[in-house]
């Protein structure tokens, strides 16, 4: 029942925006902009860049406000815009992409190691080890793969939204998944009891 009253009011929000009621764009913005950026950032494994798009996806959101119809979900529609603009952001930068993942990853887990008072130094590497082999697994996955997985493990999406916002079908959608787990599992093996994080 709660998924309901959100559906009705993320869409009667929109509703309002396309009748010119910018505080209701900025509760849009405001519930949504984290969870956004958190998706284009584990696509594209660049935060700067991830923010950028994130503002690029709300700015397509609010020129658009105009033709906005309730035809779907208001985070389907969102999650549409924010995976064309990740995968054309990947097809037209992949080399210099791959620079910055590495760049990224090894400074994202210097970060955490210092911060990290509680495991031991040794136990703090391993699972940051394990954190940035898993990262880099799903980094791997041919672009449409991987934005499935994200959506499905870490955004909770249903096939049937997921399908919506990369615009197939939800046959489509399990043949991703399941190829893309099944990669994963096969590169990830050697690591043992990783079905939870991947799955």
């Amino acid at each position: 029942m709660m998924a309901v009253a959100t559906i009705e009011r993320d869409a009667e929000l929109m509703l309002r925006v396309r009748e010119g009621d910018t505080q209701s764009f900025a509760v849009l913005l405001e519930k949504y902009r984290g969870p956004v950026i958190h998706f284009l950032q584990r696509m594209i494994l660049n935060q700067a860049v991830a923010e950028e798009l994130a503002q690029e996806v709300f700015l397509r959101v609010y020129r658009s406000r105009a033709n906005y119809e309730p035809t779907a979900k208001f985070t389907t529609w969102l999650y549409r815009i924010a995976s064309h603009l990740a995968l054309n952001h990947i097809r037209d930068r992949r080399h210099e992409r791959n620079q910055e993942s590495l760049d990224e990853e090894v400074s994202e887990g210097m970060g955490r190691q210092v911060a990290s008072l509680g495991p031991t130094i040794e136990q703090t590497l391993v699972r940051e080890s394990k954190f940035v082999e898993i990262r880099q697994a799903i980094q791997n996955l041919p672009a449409k793969q991987r934005a499935a997985v994200l959506m499905h493990k870490y955004e909770e999406m249903e096939y049937s939204h997921i399908a919506t916002a990369l615009e197939c079908s939800e046959s489509a959608v399990k043949s991703l998944l399941f190829r893309a787990y099944e990669g994963l599992r096969a590169k990830l093996a050697h690591m043992g009891g990783l079905e939870e994080e991947i799955r």
